[in-house]
């Protein structure tokens, strides 16, 4: 049963991730095209409207992995069950913990790209 929980939490993280990508795809989109050297990247500016719906959905995505993760365990482990594996655990907070720092990255770089260039 733990391990259904932890299956959840890793889906939840990614849709986190993959949503918080979206959601700056307008404006990371023609940045990677742009340094890929191929134009017509204005098609990712169609992502713009969407950005506040995405955005939503990524942090509550990301507050599910975040529940899921470090919500109070039962007292009772059996042996193998994931809660009877701490190692993959901790694999599983610190995938969250860079996911998360890559949704922020993402979800903030249209206020810090004006610096890049």
């Amino acid at each position: 049963m733990r391990a259904t929980g932890a299956v959840l939490a890793g889906s939840v993280l990614g849709g986190s991730v993959l949503s918080g990508v979206l959601a700056s795809a307008c404006c990371l989109g023609p940045l990677v095209f742009t340094l890929l050297g191929v134009s017509g990247a204005a098609l990712a500016h169609r992502f713009e409207p969407l950005r506040p719906y995405l955005l939503a959905t990524t942090y509550g995505l990301l507050a599910g992995a975040f529940y899921l993760t470090y919500r109070p365990r039962q007292a009772e482990c059996g042996p193998g069950e994931l809660c009877a594996m701490p190692r993959a655990s901790r694999l599983g907070k610190v995938m969250l913990w860079i996911g998360t720092v890559l949704v922020i990255l993402a979800t903030a770089f249209p206020w810090y790209s004006q610096y890049l260039f």
